[in-house]
């Protein structure tokens, strides 16, 4: 009989653009203080992408760090998936962009939006294409320029979004399975909640769009935040659940690194002690697909989790869309 296929974490990477915005460049553009946005959000900078440096620019730059980190050579991959919402362009895909820097000829790439649930959601999609035996060695990554689709003017958001990349490579294995569950939801109702309006098919690019100012994001913060914290929540238990693992179990909690008062507060309602809960958001900003990844990464590289510890991620996002994993370092 056949060995059932596991999926093993080979190794993960993080990248973000070298030009730091500080919540006291923020003051000199907006009417806004370091005071309000820290105490609102948890967030005191992020980075921010060069004018030509794109989205695709920091998946290249990300994917190098995961091949290092994974000891394997480029040519080990066969599928290559990008989670963004800030595609170099509507098509190609940023995958395919990202395919070309890497000199992967032939593969396929793709691109997977689901705002900043799109890393959780990468993680199924793969999970189901090595467990179905169709690809082996899959490079993940979720890749964000938000600034580049941020109304600076609005002090709402403005002062919340960051740049920046994540990475993991996953591949098929007998031995181990460092995937233990995934749980994934989705509810289109909410879709007016936090959207970006312009340059689709409901609102082709005119001279009128760019002047309504309607390629930028759009939010109603405080009605997101209701609709947040109870579905982030149920998605934890939900993946822990089809884990078979208690919460005391879990040696680290990431939750997406959206807003300091989302995270506290899906954090009390899942009864979570905040020392067992991964935070930067104070130096990325919300950095949608790429938060969970980031921050997973982050936490292995400073000794947050070892080898063999489990971790629970969890994310929600425009879609509305929510899911979680628990994974095995």
């Amino acid at each position: 009989m056949n060995k059932k296929i596991g999926v093993k974490i080979l190794g993960t990477g993080s990248y973000f653009p070298k030009k730091l915005l500080t919540n006291a460049d923020l003051e000199k553009m907006v009417d806004t203080s370091d005071e309000w946005i820290n105490t609102r959000t948890g967030i005191k900078e992020r980075r921010i992408a060069e004018k030509n440096e794109t989205t695709s620019d920091l998946a290249y730059m990300v994917s190098l760090e995961a091949l290092k980190s994974s000891n394997i050579s480029p040519d080990k991959i066969d599928l290559i998936i990008v989670a963004t919402i800030t595609p170099d362009m509507f098509f190609p895909s940023t995958a395919c962009f990202l395919q070309k820097k890497l000199g992967l000829n032939s593969i396929p790439a793709f691109d997977l939006s689901a705002a900043c649930s799109g890393f959780i959601y990468g993680i199924a999609t793969v999970r189901a294409f090595i467990e179905s035996g169709l690809y082996r060695t899959v490079l993940l990554v979720g890749s964000e320029t938000l600034s580049k689709i941020t109304d600076w003017t609005d002090r709402n958001t403005c002062v919340l979004f960051g740049d920046g990349a994540g990475a993991m490579i996953l591949s098929a294995s007998e031995e181990d399975d460092n995937i233990l569950s995934t749980y994934l939801g989705a509810d289109g109702a909410y879709s007016d909640l936090l959207f970006l309006p312009g340059g689709g098919s409901a609102n082709p690019a005119t001279a009128e769009t760019v002047n309504q100012n309607l390629h930028t994001m759009k939010m109603q913060g405080k009605d997101v935040f209701k609709a947040a914290v109870p579905k982030m929540a149920l998605s934890a238990q939900k993946a822990l659940e089809l884990s078979g693992k208690k919460l005391k179990d879990i040696s680290l909690f990431i939750p997406h690194q959206a807003n300091m008062r989302i995270i506290e507060a899906v954090a009390k309602k899942l009864d979570i002690p905040m020392d067992k809960v991964f935070v930067n958001i104070h130096k990325t900003g919300n950095i949608s697909s790429a938060t969970t990844i980031t921050a997973l990464d982050e936490a292995i590289k400073t000794g947050r989790v070892k080898r063999g510890d489990l971790v629970a991620m969890v994310a929600f996002g425009g879609g509305f869309t929510w899911g979680a994993s628990v994974v095995r370092i």
